[in-house]
């Protein structure tokens, strides 16, 4: 009988983990498919358009001209307003909900925030045109609301419950011991949460704010109403007053009218290549940090 109930046991155990490896390693499988798409449909640009006219600074599909640079400068430019605006915000707020806000402040925020983060980007998109870019517009003397700085305010919002979120589970992840250490040392409140807690929970506001980054330079919708939509090169300080183009705007945008096979068409799919390349350098340096800090902790 125990042999007999033993063995059902262990054909769902076995069902149970080759389930589990087959959708991992599907989940891997979708992603290299993904990326081999993108190659077989972007690298044919090359054999049309030389890499001086790709990484060049104008972008006129009409004129022949897909300079990429403009549209990658926009994407970065955009993105680190939004991880300045994101991330000092969204850790502040992280260490409020979880060392300062009493028990029940905490069980409302927590909640408040995740629904935050489902609040579409369209209706985002329609706030910052409507309500943002004119106090802009107004407030800051620049010839359009519409700039890559209405941007960064927009994608900042919308990054802030990711970065709060992962952060506060981070911080959350640190042993109550290392509090107490701290406090028996004649430690302040506030000098053991900054000098303690946060340190301790690095790694995973590490992984927050590369989230949250990669929530920013990958959104479309939103970028695509409030920046202007200008393929023009931001290369000084004053460009964060004026319009940009991202690679993602650009990618929407466009894509609907370009004719399938042309050298327009091939040109988007080589700036899908670009976005994935970035993206992907952008997780494996944050993989590398989080997984450094955790070698030397070990060593330790």
């Amino acid at each position: 009988m125990k042999q007999s109930a033993a063995r059902p046991t262990r054909w769902t155990e076995f069902a149970a983990e080759t389930l589990i490896r087959v959708l991992g390693f599907s989940t891997v499988c979708f992603v290299l498919l993904i990326f081999l798409f993108l190659l077989r449909e972007g690298l044919p640009v090359l054999a049309g358009v030389r890499l001086e006219n790709l990484f060049g600074t104008a972008w006129y599909p009409t004129f022949g001209s897909f300079g990429t640079v403009p549209l990658i400068l926009g994407s970065v430019l955009v993105t680190l307003l939004a991880v300045l605006i994101a991330v000092p915000l969204g850790v502040a707020a992280a260490v409020f909900v979880r060392e300062v806000a009493p028990p029940w402040a905490r069980e409302v925020l927590k909640p408040v925030i995740e629904v935050l983060a489902g609040i579409p980007s369209v209706v985002l998109g329609f706030f910052g045109m409507t309500l943002i870019a004119p106090v802009i517009g107004t407030a800051l003397g620049a010839p359009t609301g519409l700039t890559a700085f209405t941007g960064g305010l927009v994608l900042g919002y919308m990054a802030l419950p990711t970065v709060i979120s992962v952060a506060e589970d981070a911080l959350d992840a640190v042993p109550k011991g290392y509090r107490d250490a701290g406090l028996a040392m004649g430690a302040t409140r506030w000098q053991v949460i900054w000098r303690v807690v946060v340190p301790a929970a690095r790694s995973g506001i590490v992984t927050a704010v590369m989230l949250g980054m990669g929530r920013a330079i990958g959104e479309t919708m939103a970028v695509m109403m409030v920046t202007g939509n200008a393929a023009r090169l931001p290369i000084d300080l004053a460009s964060v007053l004026k319009p940009v183009r991202t690679m993602t705007a650009t990618i929407a945008a466009e894509m609907g009218e370009v004719a399938r096979g042309s050298t327009h068409y091939r040109a988007l799919f080589g700036i899908g290549i670009l976005l994935f390349v970035l993206t992907f350098l952008i997780n494996l340096a944050a993989a590398r940090a989080i997984f450094r800090k955790r070698r030397k902790g070990g060593l330790r």
